[in-house]
């Protein structure tokens, strides 16, 4: 990302830009789905109770490339929102840049060091201090299924992947579609690197996707799990490419499809639609991942401000998404779990309490593993090389497993 401070004159234009609209905060993010919409109403609301006004600044796109593409153009014209979503080793490259508020202060005086797991804090800091503030913790490797399209097929719900292709097969067969899949890089690489965990194992994932171990990310292991991946292609629909998520979750609740891989923000769309888990759909690990757990933790950065009502604007933002209130209601509203600790989880439904207690014993276990997919694990700049390589092999027959594995070392040592 690198942005020249330079370039930016963050505080002098920071401070023109915002003195004629010292009420209002200005909050960057790109929910804009049923029940992603939803939940950023409920932070709304609770702000402007706080005698603020919200000025919404919604970039549509599932995973976020497009809102970090015009957060980048903001900041470099010196006018960047009050408050951005933003998110894993992307908060450490703003705060590399110098633009970020410092929330220390109120960290401390919460307490937050106590209402957050170590794994989340960690991530919210920039040099041992507060610089963002958690909004949930997503599982991502989970997999979305209709019952009855899984009855009329006369399949059963895969746990290995030998049995997902089984089950494939038949729901092939009986006329739907077996995969609900938008053909997003996101999107790819939300499949892919599922796939890699439930073929290879967490300690395979570490090395491949944390650790960037290049005779990991071209190895045999590697080749198998490409192979995996692209067969699934064959079991989509001629609709998939550039489908929005959603769309493709729309597919499993009306009854078209009969898998999705996709994080829990799928459950608000079930939410949304009335249905309800255990019956209408059913929640479970992806094959071969039951012990692990890759997560996605939506957060919101401060950008330095000078005006004093934008700033208690800012804390009053900060201090309301991490109270319990509002990470009970958003949570319940987005199909995710509260990141703060100790909340009680009466309210959520068996996929959130199944999901609460496997981050806690995953955690244990050392199977609970930041999501390449969505930006935890490393920075953008390696994400979107393997994005690249990943979405052109899943969208070419022509392109070998072995030719993928090799190129994705390529790629990847290049945006580093």
């Amino acid at each position: 990302m690198k942005i020249s401070k330079m370039v930016l004159g963050v505080s002098l234009a920071l401070g023109l830009s915002v003195a004629a609209q010292a009420a209002e905060v200005e909050v960057l993010h790109w929910w804009t789905s049923g029940g992603e919409a939803k939940s950023i109403a409920e932070l709304k609301t609770m702000l402007e109770a706080k005698g603020h006004v919200w000025k919404d600044f919604a970039v549509a796109g599932g995973g976020g490339e497009s809102a970090m593409t015009v957060l980048k153009s903001r900041v470099v014209s010196g006018n960047p929102p009050v408050a951005a979503q933003i998110k894993g080793p992307s908060i450490q490259e703003w705060g590399e840049e110098g633009v970020l508020a410092n929330l220390d202060d109120l960290a401390k005086a919460e307490g937050w060091d106590e209402l957050l797991p170590t794994v989340v804090s960690n991530t919210m800091k920039y040099k041992g201090e507060y610089v963002a503030v958690p909004v949930n913790v997503h599982r991502v490797n989970w997999m979305w299924t209709n019952p009855e399209v899984f009855e009329k097929a006369g399949a059963t719900v895969p746990t290995t992947w030998d049995e997902f292709f089984i089950a494939a097969d038949k729901i092939k067969a009986a006329g739907m579609t077996a995969v609900a899949h938008g053909g997003q890089p996101w999107q790819d690489a939300t499949t892919f690197e599922t796939v890699v965990l439930g073929t290879a194992g967490a300690e395979f994932y570490n090395k491949a996707f944390i650790d960037l171990d290049p005779k990991s990310l071209n190895s045999p292991t590697m080749i198998k799990a490409l192979k995996v991946f692209h067969k699934i292609k064959g079991y989509t629909d001629a609709g998939s490419p550039g489908r929005d998520w959603n769309l493709a979750t729309a597919m499993i609740i009306n009854g078209e499809a009969g898998m999705q891989f996709m994080g829990d923000w799928a459950k608000g769309e079930f939410t949304a639609a009335g249905k309800m888990p255990g019956k209408d759909y059913l929640c479970v690990a992806a094959p071969g991942t039951t012990n692990d757990y890759t997560f996605n933790i939506d957060s919101f950065v401060m950008f330095e401000v000078d005006d004093k009502e934008l700033q208690k604007g800012q804390n009053d933002l900060a201090s309301t998404i991490l109270s319990p209130a509002f990470q009970e209601i958003f949570n319940l509203n987005k199909g995710s779990i509260p990141a703060r600790l100790n909340l009680p989880m009466d309210k959520f439904d068996d996929c959130a309490k199944i999901s609460a207690k496997d981050f806690v014993r995953t955690a244990k276990a050392n199977t609970l593993l930041p999501s390449m997919a969505h930006g935890m694990s490393t920075f953008s700049s390696t994400q979107g090389a393997i994005f690249d390589t990943i979405t052109e092999f899943y969208n070419s027959d022509s392109i070998t497993a072995e030719a993928a594995a090799a190129k994705l070392v390529k790629a990847v040592a290049a945006a580093q």
